[in-house]
């Protein structure tokens, strides 16, 4: 008999993390739906069908065995040519972080791109990225819970040595609150 992991617990953040790390993909580019992974049976639960117009514009997940500010496992932005089937799991290069707000609570965002996708591989820093990609991004985190009436703000975008400093921290914090001492 097989036994089926849990995406946060059972998949690994990557051997050469934090600069490439594993990517649990929980929403597509271009969806409206955000789903989240269910924390106590692994499966994808739908959140809610977004209120408005917007769509993702990149692939949205986490990186497994990290914990982040706000209690879940740290999320990720994977920028790709194709939207990204939910629960694959993806090689993903670290770029940056996009800081924000949600709720009065510090959700980070860190930005990467698909290290197997020759169609954005080539970028290695957040600088390379074009302006309006960062008016974009902002825009959608800023307004896709207006409807809801819930407020984020998106405090900054950081550099990659910041958001693989962000990473290694969220590393240790999931080992420091999952180890089984």
């Amino acid at each position: 008999m097989m036994t089926v992991l849990h995406p946060w617990h059972g998949v690994h953040y990557g051997e050469q993390s934090p600069r490439t790390v594993n990517a649990v993909i929980e929403i597509s580019q271009g969806s409206r739906s955000k789903y989240e992974i269910d924390k106590p049976t692994g499966l994808l639960r739908l959140d809610r069908v977004i209120y408005s117009s917007f769509h993702y514009p990149t692939n949205y997940g986490f990186i497994p065995q990290t914990y982040g500010d706000d209690k879940d496992p740290l999320d990720i932005l994977v920028i790709s040519s194709q939207g990204i089937r939910p629960l694959c799991i993806v090689e993903a290069k670290v770029i940056g972080v996009m800081q924000m707000i949600d709720g009065g609570d510090a959700d980070d965002k860190i930005i990467a791109v698909a290290a197997n996708d020759p169609g954005v591989n080539h970028w290695n820093n957040i600088e390379e990225l074009p302006k309006h990609f960062f008016n974009e991004l902002r825009h959608f985190f800023e307004e896709y819970k207006t409807l809801e009436n819930k407020s984020v703000s998106v405090e900054e975008f950081g550099d990659k040595a910041q958001a693989m400093q962000i990473i290694e921290e969220a590393i240790k914090a999931y080992r420091e609150k999952f180890s089984k001492t």
